[in-house]
């Protein structure tokens, strides 16, 4: 079993870092608090190749591995933390699992733009009344000819203010064999993108209508019975989802570490207080700890999608990893690192958002709890028996 990269990631790795160091550095700060899609910055990646890495060849992508957009998302972040939201849209996000079902003509018509870097993809899951409930959904697809219509309302759409196309899970029919997705374009009539709300960590979202909103039948996705096909693919967001938890995490620790080897108290630099080499030495296991298993879930999907348990408990893993050490980052570096003046701040942020997105950590842990009992555990209430008491 060999835990170090090949020569070949090794090289890869070197090269993204070097792009990074070059092109992102400089206005790292001003990026993280910037709201709105960088799509200046998703030109250069397109440029370097590292959109579409884990996308095939014949499909417009490099044709990579999960493991080296994983790679990707670490380089970069570790130059500026922004920027892997990037890394994770033209890899990870609802774009891979366009890339695994979509037709050859849906291809045609959007992946050029997307590869390029000048339009974004939003996954619009979420609803008011289904959110780790999502087999909940109320967004309504009736087939009408050569069109389907559609009724209803998503919230939380990661990049819905800068998306030129939506992936949109709907209910074609009762249940969960009911459930599939279909592709909005922007600008359809009966589709309206409301006003945009902020996140804690800075993004934004806009809450998606659709008020009879007609689309070709050409651009449905997977149709009835495609939702356990849709969340199969979704293991590969939140691969994205555990890269950058873990890579923020670590570029925090990373500052903390460096202004606890200059800052000095008492006459002392931090870094010769034991009780802050305890910190870190907490700090250093919880991230190593979380990357095998990052690693893992990453290099195990290797030509296929990657393992749901293998993917839970990593993102399990890193999102906690990633938000306690960028926690005790922030508090080691006391009032710079509350400040916006360093990233510290910005990284427990994001890092405590993805605590909530692509699948709760609770949502995880009752996964992980199946998956120990090989058992499945229904967390709806017991339906009523109908028989008198």
């Amino acid at each position: 079993m060999d835990f170090d990269f090949t020569p070949e990631q090794r090289l890869f790795a070197d090269s993204v870092r070097r792009f990074a160091e070059t092109n992102l550095a400089k206005d790292a700060l001003k990026r993280a608090h910037t709201p709105g899609f960088p799509f200046d910055v998703a030109a250069l990646m397109a440029q370097q190749g590292l959109l579409g890495i884990t996308i095939p060849a014949e499909d417009g992508g490099q044709g990579g591995s999960l493991m080296d957009a994983v790679i990707a998302i670490e380089q970069v972040a570790s130059v500026c933390p922004r920027s892997a939201d990037v890394i994770q849209a033209g890899n990870f996000g609802p774009i891979r699992t366009f890339a695994e079902y979509a037709t050859a003509d849906q291809k045609s018509r959007f992946m050029g733009s997307l590869m390029a870097g000048k339009s974004a993809i939003s996954l619009g899951m979420t609803e008011p009344e289904a959110g780790s409930a999502v087999t909940e959904l109320r967004t309504m697809a009736r087939a009408e000819g050569e069109e389907v219509i559609l009724n209803g309302t998503k919230i939380f759409s990661t990049h819905s203010p800068d998306a030129s196309v939506f992936l949109i899970y709907v209910r074609f029919a009762p249940g969960v064999d009911g459930i599939g997705s279909v592709l909005v374009e922007r600008n359809t009539p009966g589709f309206a993108v409301g006003q945009p709300s902020g996140f804690m960590g800075g993004e934004q979202w806009c809450q998606l209508y659709f008020e009879n909103c007609r689309i070709p039948a050409a651009n449905v996705l997977l149709g009835p019975g495609g939702f356990k096909q849709q969340i199969a693919g979704f293991n590969v967001e939140r691969i994205g989802n555990s890269a950058r938890s873990l890579a923020l995490g670590r570029h925090a620790f990373n500052l903390a570490r460096e202004y606890a080897t200059v800052r000095k108290q008492f006459g002392r630099p931090l870094c010769e207080f034991q009780g802050l080499q305890w910190k870190f030495a907490d700090m250093a296991l919880k991230l190593e700890s979380a990357q095998l298993l990052l690693y893992r879930a990453a290099t195990n999907a290797e030509g296929r999608l990657p393992s749901a348990y293998e993917t839970t408990i990593a993102k399990l893993a890193c999102n906690q990893a990633g938000f306690d050490v960028a926690n005790e980052a922030v508090q080691i570096m006391g009032g710079l690192g509350y400040s916006e003046e360093s990233l510290a701040e910005y990284c427990m942020r994001r890092t405590r958002g993805w605590m909530i997105a692509g699948g709760s950590i609770e949502m995880m842990k009752n996964r992980v709890a199946e998956s120990v009992f090989d058992r499945r555990f229904d967390q709806r209430a017991p339906k009523a028996s109908g028989k008198n008491s």
